[in-house]
C-alpha cells in the first residue's frame, strides 16, 4: 500500500498497532491542532479513522457532522463497492452493509452543552474489513465489508474516498444548510418507522428532527432525543 492521498485542506497522520485513532484524534484537537487532521490505522481487517472539525457553530448544529460522515462513507462505498452492496446508517452511529451490522461511527467534542461552539470535534470511524471469527453463522447480524463482496475495495483507496465525500458533504453542508444532507440521510437511514429499541425507551422512530435529533414515539407521546447524547465522554 502507499501513502494515503488527502483532498485540498485535509491532512493524515498514519498511528500504527493498537494506537485508537480516535482517541489520538482527540488528543490532538485538544492541543490545537489543524481541522481537516484524518487519524488512520489501516489494519488488515479493520479500517478505522478520525476526522477533526473546527466548528464554527453551536454544538447543536456541529453534531450533524455524525450522520455526515456516514452519508459521506456510503458514497464512498457506492462508488467503489458492487452495485448490490447496500449500505445503511443507524441513527446511533452504527453502520450496516446488507442489512448486517458492519462496524460504526462516534463523536466526541470538547464540550457537551448544545448551545456552546466547540473548540473541537472528532467523528471517528471503525470499519471491519473480515470477520473477527471464521464462525461466522455465530453471528449472522454481524459481517465485514470482505464478506459481502467487497474484497476488491482496497482500505486506502476506501479512506480516501471517504474523504473526498465527506468533504463535499461539509461544503453543502455550509453553502446549502441542511437540507440537502438531510434528504439523503433519510434515503439511507436504518429502522425509520419501525419500532426500536433506544436505551431503556422502545418506541416508533418517526424520523428527525432539523438537528437530527431522533423523534421516538411512545403510545401518544413523541419525544426528542438530541444527538448530542450520543457523544463520547472526553476524561
Amino acid at each position: 500500500m502507499t501513502g494515503v492521498t488527502f483532498p485540498p485542506l485535509m491532512s493524515g497522520v498514519a498511528v500504527q498497532g493498537p494506537e485508537d485513532p480516535f482517541e489520538t484524534a482527540c488528543m490532538r484537537a485538544a492541543l490545537g491542532c489543524d481541522a481537516g487532521l484524518v487519524v488512520y490505522n489501516l489494519g488488515s481487517d479493520i479500517v478505522r479513522a478520525a476526522l477533526v472539525f473546527a466548528p464554527e457553530v453551536p454544538l447543536q448544529q456541529a453534531i450533524a457532522m455524525l450522520p455526515l460522515c456516514g452519508v459521506g462513507l456510503q458514497n464512498a462505498l457506492g462508488a467503489l463497492a458492487p452495485p448490490e452492496v447496500a449500505v445503511h446508517l443507524e441513527w446511533s452511529g452504527g453502520l450496516r452493509v446488507n442489512g448486517a451490522k458492519c462496524g460504526r461511527l462516534q463523536v466526541a467534542a470538547s464540550t457537551d452543552d448544545p448551545s456552546s461552539v466547540p473548540d473541537w470535534l472528532v467523528v471517528g470511524l471503525e470499519l471491519p474489513l473480515w470477520p473477527a471469527s471464521d464462525e461466522t453463522g455465530d453471528t449472522p447480524d454481524e459481517t465485514a465489508l470482505y464478506a459481502e463482496g467487497c474484497a476488491d475495495v482496497a482500505a486506502d483507496a476506501l479512506l480516501e474516498s471517504w474523504a473526498r465525500h465527506t468533504l463535499n458533504w461539509i461544503t453543502r453542508w455550509e453553502d446549502e444548510g441542511t437540507r440537502p444532507l438531510h434528504a439523503e440521510w433519510r434515503g439511507l437511514a436504518q429502522d425509520m418507522g419501525e419500532d426500536i429499541v433506544f436505551g431503556d425507551v422502545k418506541g416508533s422512530f418517526l424520523g428527525v428532527d432539523e438537528d437530527f435529533g431522533m423523534l421516538l414515539r411512545t403510545g401518544d407521546t413523541t419525544q426528542m432525543i438530541p444527538l448530542t447524547t450520543l457523544l463520547e465522554s472526553q476524561r
